[in-house]
C-alpha cells in the first residue's frame, strides 16, 4: 500500500498531523509533511509504501481539499 500526498496544494489545516502524528507533521513552510516520504520526480506527489494503513485514512478523509490519497 502507499500513501500519497500531492503536497504543493496542501492548505496546511493541520487535520492529518492532529489525528496521524505518527505519519503527519506540521513544516516550517505551513504546510503538513509525510514523514519517511520520497518526492515522485515525475508527479511532484510525496509517496511513502505502507503495510497498513493504520490512521493514514482517517488523515485522508479529514482533509479538505483531498490531497492524501490511499493506493492499495
Amino acid at each position: 500500500m502507499r500513501v500519497v500526498q500531492e503536497r504543493e496544494k496542501c492548505i496546511g489545516c493541520g487535520n492529518c498531523a492532529a489525528l496521524c502524528p505518527k505519519y503527519w507533521e506540521m513544516a516550517e513552510d505551513g504546510k503538513v509533511t509525510l514523514l519517511g516520504a520520497k518526492k515522485n520526480s515525475k508527479t511532484g506527489n510525496h509517496e511513502l509504501e505502507v503495510k497498513e494503513v493504520e490512521c493514514n485514512q482517517e488523515a485522508a478523509d479529514s482533509c479538505p481539499v483531498q490531497i492524501i490519497h490511499i493506493e492499495k
